[in-house]
Formats: structure tokens, sequence, C-alpha cells
């Protein structure tokens, strides 16, 4: 049973135990549980299995470790088994309401004992809801208008969609008269792989400003909702997001506030009261002082804090980097000098040798591998060895006739479902880079997986492992491998791991590309580029690795040529 699965028995006892009712500090005891088991990069599952002793683990004790193990064990959870008994389905499709957590759903099911969307549409229509303590006229309206929402599996979209809707939107607002400052939040802006929502912060005297060109925009379907500061529109790509407008001197307090996941906040709000302090979105107060809120870097130094790059504000490891010292200096997209993953015509690339070469060098890169693929991906025409051999010469040639970027032969060699390489060693042994991955076969026992990998890690001509699971984010779940062992061999070994840019890949993940940086495993961040435009999609594999927590000397195609070489066996 893998992390997040486990995670999620969690998840969902705590919503069943909160909407029952049940004490505050059990409730928070499962999602701190939660929290740790998904953001763990060793399998829990195996840790367990072999006898090791859960409670090493941040915020889990003596009883959530044998629920653990019973989870492990069984595949289930017998007391969350019997709340889903308790609680009818239908009261758990309230969750997936935009706005609606699991209190709101405890009056909607203990008060008014209502046990599905027609139900909850019902009494929102005959005006039960706005009578309800807490809720009024507004609320009930928004529930009903988002209540389709909740009808339809909740949607995320990939990184690569929002960062285009936020940055679009943010940049066309920057632009109106009176709009001072513009920046997107939330996940969007920690560079999450998906999105639920999206959010957008806004300085501007006059509000009506930029929620009247919001509420025109082309990339807006409707208004769904609207009041002095805040809107919420729903995009026509059918994922929502809200405007906030902020005054001046609370706008860095309100880009901190709604920029950090909320376990990085209960943090921060905890040191704020330990100083005698007050933090919110609208700035850091003494009693009724603000002292701060103008800036984030206002906000975290009034707690004698960093001012955290926002990938890091998960509650992962950056308070400990900040009690350590000076935060490190993330990488960043200027600091890639190659692109060491890459297709061209030779397989199922839309670019010639040249052209890739010449795309790449216009972005600024220094050299690039180009690799081809091996003969089993026969659908995209993989090449065997004699037309390899022929395709490194054709490298050869144009590396002669272009200037200012450094070409490698290179192959993206698959590893085969028998364990053995796609390709023979004497072949492997003439390319400048070797990649191996796993294409087919994803669906093999672990055991096998494992054999395979480790075929690939101890070959002595294969420099690294490319995207190491094999998923694709939202569509397909990576294959049943033990991590912990992997990257161990790969240390080992002297095996670099690939963080494969491709918004659809983000493979590594960034808890498994930092706990690669924990063992001191070179990362490459590649595109896997299949067109000359390919190649703008480095930026979202620097967003994984800062996530990761990552600096120029963890990624190995930070380096110059001469000293990437130095790193390879």
């Amino acid at each position: 049973m893998k992390n997040d699965q486990i995670a999620e028995c969690f998840e969902l006892l705590a919503d069943l135990l909160e909407i029952q009712g049940a004490n505050a500090f059990r409730v928070r005891a499962y999602r701190n549980a939660a929290r740790t088991i998904s953001s763990t990069a060793e399998s829990i599952s195996d840790f367990s299995t072999q006898g090791g002793d859960l409670t090493e683990f941040a915020g889990i004790g003596r009883d959530l470790a044998k629920q653990i193990q019973e989870i492990v064990s069984t595949g289930q959870h017998a007391q969350l088994e019997e709340l889903k008994k308790q609680v009818p389905s239908g009261v758990l499709d309230m969750l997936r309401i935009p706005g609606v957590g699991p209190k709101k759903v405890a009056v909607f099911f203990n008060e008014l004992h209502l046990t599905s969307l027609d139900e909850l549409r019902a009494a929102a229509e005959a005006g039960v809801i706005a009578r309800q303590k807490g809720f009024g006229k507004k609320t009930e309206e928004a529930i009903l208008k988002n209540i389709q929402m909740a009808t339809e599996a909740s949607a995320r979209i990939s990184i690569a969609e929002a960062r285009a809707a936020a940055d679009g939107i943010v940049e066309d607002l920057l632009k109106l008269d009176g709009v001072k400052q513009a920046s997107a939040a939330g996940s969007c802006r920690r560079r999450k792989e998906t999105c639920g929502d999206l959010d957008i912060l806004v300085s501007c005297d006059d509000s009506d400003v930029p929620m009247n060109a919001l509420a025109a925009h082309p990339f807006v379907s409707e208004v769904l909702q609207q009041g002095d500061t805040k809107q919420r529109v729903r995009l026509k790509s059918g994922v929502e997001l809200d405007l906030r407008v902020v005054p001046e001197e609370s706008f860095g307090a309100a880009l901190q506030y709604f920029t950090g996941s909320k376990e990085h906040n209960v943090v921060v709000r905890g040191l704020a009261k330990d100083l005698g302090l007050k933090v919110n979105e609208y700035g850091v107060f003494r009693g009724d002082q603000q002292i701060a809120g103008r800036t984030e870097q206002d906000v975290y130094a009034a707690l004698g804090l960093p001012c955290f790059p926002p990938e890091l504000r998960e509650n992962r490891h950056e308070f400990a980097l900040a009690a350590a010292g000076p935060l490190p200096k993330l990488v960043t997209l200027e600091d890639i000098q190659g692109d060491l993953h890459m297709h061209t015509t030779a397989s199922d690339g839309m670019g010639t040798i040249a052209e890739m070469a010449e795309a790449a060098k216009a972005r600024g890169l220094k050299y690039i591998a180009i690799t081809d693929h091996s003969k089993r991906v026969s659908m995209a025409n993989g090449l065997d060895a004699s037309r390899l051999r022929q395709h490194w010469k054709e490298i050869e040639k144009v590396r002669e006739s272009i200037s200012g970027i450094e070409i490698l032969c290179g192959i993206e060699c698959d590893i085969l479902e028998d364990a053995t390489m796609d390709l023979p060693d004497d072949v492997l042994a003439e390319a400048d880079w070797v990649i191996a991955v796993l294409h087919y076969g994803l669906k093999q026992p672990r055991e096998q997986i494992m054999k395979r990998l480790m075929c690939a890690v101890t070959n002595p001509h294969v420099d690294i492992i490319g995207h190491p699971t094999g998923r694709l984010v939202g569509r397909r779940e990576g294959a049943d491998l033990n991590i912990v062992e992997l990257l161990k061999a790969a240390a080992d070994h002297r095996v670099m791991m690939e963080i494969n840019a491709h918004p659809k890949r983000l493979d590594l993940d960034d808890i498994h590309a930092a706990l690669a940086k924990e063992m001191g495993i070179p990362i490459v961040i590649s595109t896997d580029s299949h067109t000359v435009n390919g190649f703008d999609v480095l930026t979202f594999g620097v967003d994984q690795a800062r996530r990761a927590g990552l600096t120029c000397s963890d990624v190995a195609n930070t380096r110059s040529l001469k000293d990437f070489r130095s790193l390879l066996k």
C-alpha cells in the first residue's frame, strides 16, 4: 500500500470524525499523521512490514502506529469502515462543494439531517440553509451555485495550465490604472503539480477596477460571487479563481497568508503567539498596532524568520533550515546549462538534430544530449544498434557544423520486461550519455520492477534513470517500486536521477528528489523535448527541484560541460 493511500485513510477518518463532532485534538492528530505519511519518501508499508518503529515518525504515537499496521496488513481501517456505515456517502459528497468543510457538513447532517447533494440543494432552494447560525443568504447562494461542481469529479489542473491562467491574468491586471501590485498565491505560487483552484491578490484603491476587468477577461466564463473586496469567477477551463483586493499596507501579509499551505501557516501563527504577536492576512500585530504587513519580508522578519521561497512553504523542512542558519539558495532556471533528454526525427521527435541544437542554444543552453528512443519503443520508431550508430555519426557531423553549443551522443534505452537492457553493452559503451527508462510493464510486481531497475543501475554504461516511476500526473500511477532501495543503489553505483520537467510527468516528485539530495545523488533536470518548443517546460522541472529544496550543487546540469563530465562513471 502506498503512502498516499494510507494518508487518504486518515484524512477521510478525520473528516468523518469532525462531521460527527469528535474531539478536535483527535481530529487534528489524524490530519497531522496524514501529512507526515504523505510527505515521507520512504514506504511506510515496507517500513512497517519490516518491523520498523513507526513512532519514529513525527506525530505518530503508539495508537496511530497500530492503526497504520492494521491498514498495511489488511488494506482496511476497521474504525473507518464503521464510520462509513454511520455517515452516508452522499454526506461526504458535500465536502467537494467549494467553500464547504467538515464543520458546515456537520450542520447539514446532524442538525438538518440531509444525506445527499439533492437534499442539500432542495434545502438551500427553500431558504433553510440561510436560517442556520453562522450561514446566511450569501453562503446559501454560494452553495447553490457551487453544488453542481460537487456532482462531478473534483477537477484539478496541471501546474502548466494553472500558471498559464494565473500569470496571464496577473499580467493583464498589472496594466490597469490604479493597480499597484498583483500576484498569484496559493498552490499555484507554491508550484504544486496540480491545483484545484487559483488565488490572485491585488493592491488597488478602487476594487471595481480589477473586478470589472476580471469579469470581462477572455479566460473567464462567469462571475460566481462578488463582494466589496473579493470576487470568485469560473474560468473557461472549469477551474475557479478567487480575486482579493487588499490595501497596500496589508499586501505582503495577505500574500504570505494565502500562499503558505495550511500547515506552514499554523507554524507561523504559533511562532507569532510565542512572541506575543498576532499574524493574519491583514498584518502582524502587537495588540492593536500593526507592526508589519506591507511586504512578505517584513512579515517574516517580524517573527525572526527568513522570507521562505514560496515553493518551500509546506511545513516539511523549511523551519529546520531556518533554524540551522541562512536558507540555501535554491536552483533557478537561469542556473541550468544543459538539457540531457530530447528526441529528434530519428525517432518520434519533430525537429532535426540541428534544429534542436539551435533551439537549445537560443534559450541560452551550453550543451545538450540527443537521446532518441531505443528499438523497444517501436511505436516511436525506436533505434536498433545499426540505426543508432548511424544516428550518432549524423550528430557528430552537426557537432562540427555548429558553434556555441556542445552536443552529446545519447540514447534513451528501455529496461525490458525481462530485466535486460534494450541494447547490448558494446553499443551503450560508445554513447556519451545513457538514460535507462521503464516504458512498458509498469504493472509488473514490485520484485520484477526492482529487478529491472537494478539491472540498469548496476550496468556500467548507464548514467541516469529517466522518469524513474513512469507515472503520468493525474492519469497513471507509477510502477510499484521501493524508492529507498533504488536510491541507495543509485548512490552506490554513481547513477544520477532525473526530474523529467514535462508537467505530465514531473518524475521524480519533490519528496523523492529531496531524499535523493539527502543521499548525495546528483539530479538532472531534463525536458524530454520532442519539438523545438519543448524546451519551454524546463521551468516546471526547476519548480519541482525548488520544492525539493535543491540548490545548484544538487543539480548536475547547472555545471559546465567539463565539470558535468567529471560526475560521470
